[in-house]
């Protein structure tokens, strides 16, 4: 059988130690990962290779010429431009024609043995057959689902965790028939897993999925760089180490020499002409390359130094890497994560801080304290983009530094003289990083619309409104004082496509930023008619009334901007206003479940004291409410759902309605009478409002079960201005009072509890529970998989950025929905 090595990747999420060479030529114990696939393929019997190059296509040539010095015959397929993985292939066909042969990662680890993977595709009889892997962590890789018989049902590209139902994950290793070039057209891009594939699934093709149990890795991270380097050392990869072990777990190489004072500490590999001096430590978990020399005194530790590094005496390498022909001067300290490109020069008693990475070829002054990489800053720690943004601690994770960095990244995916709208909340660390955002984003080339502090409907209003071409609010957490949250949104004024947040994050963590010429820094304008704008388009949706009557409201702002606008909107309604809390104070609004409930309670008094038509609470910068009928009764989170819901179909019935997977599903037979269709979404905020944006000319309503309303004719986002007076607009169109609606919501029962578990365990368990799920009599998999027993459901919904599953319960009792939590609760804690 032949076989292609696919050797075209730039490896950035590499960077800076692939920015000389390409990833596959990337060293792991000395030896490149492709030479290590090469050498996998020769003994497992492959005689000749295909090689396709795109990325610094003459160092790999030139390192493998022929194949002859490794046994094989090899042929180079270049690309000019990229064809994509199956596209390159295709480019190659001449070489593929007379057989099967086999696809494989030139720039992945591992020591898959393919001989039962052939003979399960000659078996099988397939066209594809798919070589699989089980990861803890399966975002990152395209998840495949399978038959009991192997054959391939399902493929998720990088899904998030709700959409995660198998651990099982695509290697970019493939069996293939020669028909297979049937379905390419010659020089025309194509991608196995984004085209090819799905392609054949819609046809019917026999492709069939093969799990691999032997060692894998992508080797897609600086930190899954030095895993690999561990996994090799330990024996976990069952590939051969360069050297002769000396003693256990000590790899050392020809012309090696290694003072008898020195300490070496298994498992490393050594590689020729290293010098190790007295006093010297070497190791565990260590990888010296070619000609390395070690001075008294220094330790190296847990890291990877390429060839030619010289570390002076005293200095400290931990878990860090070093490029090729760096210098590394006496007392130096290179701490964890910390990344050293090639050429590198580091003079006597400086410090290189955590993750910091440093391009290759600069020069760090004696005495200096890095703490910042090339520009900007340290890596910042874990994923950038959580659920509605990127969030972090106050001025300690979300710090200027971080803000400016991020504003520039964000900045280089405009286009140059594009405007944006910036606004924040009253806190005054909001301000500060939005002001170091802003001059990030004003380095780019792009323009600012800078609302100040202004209320999130209209933030979100203007930029829909406006030519800007998306926007950022920053404000403090709506739960917790502590945390700055940075909310990015589209121009529809809704939250940013995740493609579009991991464009921003790969230049944020590459550092790549489109600098513009001095004269061309952007621009800042002041949105004065912001406001202006909105009540315009908010009367010409809800008119002020000519007649009817007028209500007596009690309103409470939370502290929140609201109220410097919105009780002159509710007087023009011609309703007297009784305004709580109105005057702007952060740090004064409610944040926790006990705040709301104190707030809510002291409305709900105040509603009956007044004898009151209608109260309501404004909360989250006045995204969402909560609602007090005449009666004095608190209606809020799924209750006001239904109560919206049902209004809104008493006075457009045969309408839709979009709710999320979460809210009750008595809700579908409460409005079935009326005719709505009900259309669900998955839990996130950023998926009710996408759905409220495309659909906008037939989605009368969407809403949450957290306060949270969308009328789509206005904008996609939640507006609890907008949502209040509209539903005494219905009230008063549907004859009738809000407590007799609320009247007419039916009882409904449901329980929540998150359920913490390893991370390493969230794919299993996914998978454990999908495969039972499938014996049930109905399962929806819109979010997180959510099975259905008689008049009961549970929702299993695994969080996107933490180690721990959401689980949602409704059943006809609270007796029955609680047993049913705790059933489920240990049946995920019990799975291992």
């Amino acid at each position: 059988m032949k076989a292609v090595v696919m050797a075209g990747g730039e490896g950035t999420r590499l960077r800076p130690i692939t920015a000389n060479r390409p990833k596959p030529l990337v060293p792991i114990a000395n030896r490149p990962i492709m030479e290590h696939i090469v050498l996998l393929l020769k003994h497992q019997g492959v005689q000749e290779i295909v090689v396709t190059l795109h990325y610094l296509a003459d160092e790999i040539q030139g390192y493998f010429g022929d194949g002859s010095d490794w046994g094989v015959k090899m042929h180079y397929s270049l690309e000019d431009t990229p064809l994509g993985t199956a596209g390159s292939v295709k480019q190659a066909e001449e070489h593929l024609k007379d057989g099967s042969f086999l696809i494989i990662s030139g720039d992945a680890l591992t020591d898959v043995d393919l001989e039962p993977a052939i003979q399960f595709h000659k078996e099988r009889g397939s066209l594809a057959t798919l070589i699989l892997a089980r990861v803890h962590n399966p975002l990152e890789f395209g998840v495949v689902i399978t038959s009991e018989d192997g054959r391939i049902l399902r493929f998720l590209e990088k899904p998030s965790w709700s959409e995660v139902f198998s651990d099982t994950v695509n290697t970019g290793m493939y069996i293939l028939e020669p028909e297979i070039f049937d379905y390419m057209e010659p020089n025309k891009p194509y991608d196995f897993s984004q085209d090819l594939f799905p392609l054949l699934l819609r046809e019917g093709k026999p492709m069939y999925g093969y799990v691999m149990h032997e060692y894998w890795s992508d080797v897609g991270s600086l930190q899954q760089y030095r895993d690999a380097q561990e996994d090799l050392l330990m024996g976990k990869v069952e590939l051969p180490t360069p050297g002769i072990e000396q003693s256990p777990g000590v790899w050392v190489e020809a012309g090696t020499q290694i003072s008898p004072e020195a300490q070496i500490v298994a498992p490393v590999c050594i590689g020729r002409n290293c010098k190790i001096k007295a006093g010297a430590v070497v190791g565990p978990y260590t990888v010296l390359g070619d000609n390395c020399i070690v001075e008294p005194n220094a330790v190296i530790s847990r890291s990877v130094a390429w060839d030619s590094v010289y570390v002076g005496t005293g200095s400290s390498v931990q878990s860090a890497i070093v490029g090729s022909r760096v210098t590394v001067k006496d007392d130096v300290q290179i701490q964890e994560d910390a990344v050293i490109g090639d050429r590198c020069q580091i003079e006597d008693n400086s410090i290189i801080r955590p993750r910091i990475k440093l391009w290759p070829e600069k020069f760090i002054e004696s005495g200096s304290i890095v703490t910042m990489s090339l520009i900007w800053g340290a890596k910042w720690r874990g994923s950038l983009f959580r659920n509605l943004g990127v969030a972090g601690l106050s001025n300690i994770e979300v710090t200027p530094e971080l803000a400016t960095k991020l504003g520039a990244a964000y900045g280089s995916t405009l286009q140059r003289g594009a405007t944006i709208v910036l606004a924040r909340d009253t806190f005054k660390v909001s301000r500060m990083i939005k002001h170091a955002f802003m001059s990030g984003v004003l380095s780019t080339g792009v323009d600012v619309l800078d609302l100040r502090a202004m209320p999130l409907p209209i933030t979100r209003h203007t930029i829909r409104t406006t030519s800007a071409v998306g926007g950022v609010n920053v404000r403090i957490s709506p739960t917790n004082t502590r945390i700055t949250l940075m909310e990015f949104f589209d121009k529809r004024g809704i939250y940013l496509a995740k493609g579009a947040e991991r464009k921003v994050e790969n230049l944020f963590f590459r550092e790549d930023f489109a600098r513009c010429d001095p004269d061309e820094v952007g621009v800042i304008d002041f949105g004065s008619r912001a406001i202006e704008q909105y009540q315009h388009d908010f009367f010409h949706l809800v008119p002020p009334r000519a007649g009817g009557r007028n209500l007596r409201l009690v309103a409470d702002f939370a502290y929140s901007r609201v109220a410097a606008l919105y009780p002159g909107m509710l007087g023009q309604m011609g309703h007297e206003v009784i305004s709580l809390n109105a005057y702007p104070d952060a740090t004064k609004a409610p944040r926790t479940p006990a705040d709301h409930d104190a707030f809510a309670g002291n409305l709900r008094q105040i509603v009956q004291t007044l004898n009151a038509d209608c109260g309501v609470l404004f909360e989250n910068e006045g995204e969402r409410l909560t609602v007090v009928d005449e009666r004095g009764r608190l209606i809020y989170g799924s209750e006001l759902l239904a109560t919206f819901a049902l209004l809104v179909a008493k006075v457009y019935p045969e309408c839709m309605i979009a709710l999320p997977v979460t809210a009750p599903a008595v809700l579908e037979t409460m409005l079935e009478p009326y005719k709505v269709k009900v259309k669900r979404t998955k839990t996130d905020t950023r998926a009710l409002m996408t759905t409220a944006a495309e659909n906008a000319t037939e989605l009368m309503m969407a809403g949450d079960t957290n306060g949270g309303i969308i009328f789509p004719a206005f904008h996609p986002g939640f507006d609890a201005m907008f949502a209040f007076l509209k539903v005494l607009e219905l009230t008063e169109k549907a004859g009738c009072t809000l407590s007799e609606i609320h009247d007419q919501v039916p009882a409904f029962h449901m329980e929540y509890r998150a359920v913490r578990c390893p991370w390493e365990l969230k794919g299993r368990i996914m998978r454990q529970f999908s495969e039972e799920a499938s014996e049930d009599a109905r399962v929806e998999m819109i979010d997180g998989i959510k099975i259905y027993k008689d008049a009961s459901w549970v929702l299993i919904l695994p969080d996107s950025s933490e180690p721990m599953f959401h689980l949602y319960v409704e059943a006809p009792s609270q007796e029955e929905a609680q047993k049913l939590l705790d059933e489920y609760s240990r049946r995920i804690e019990g799975i291992k």
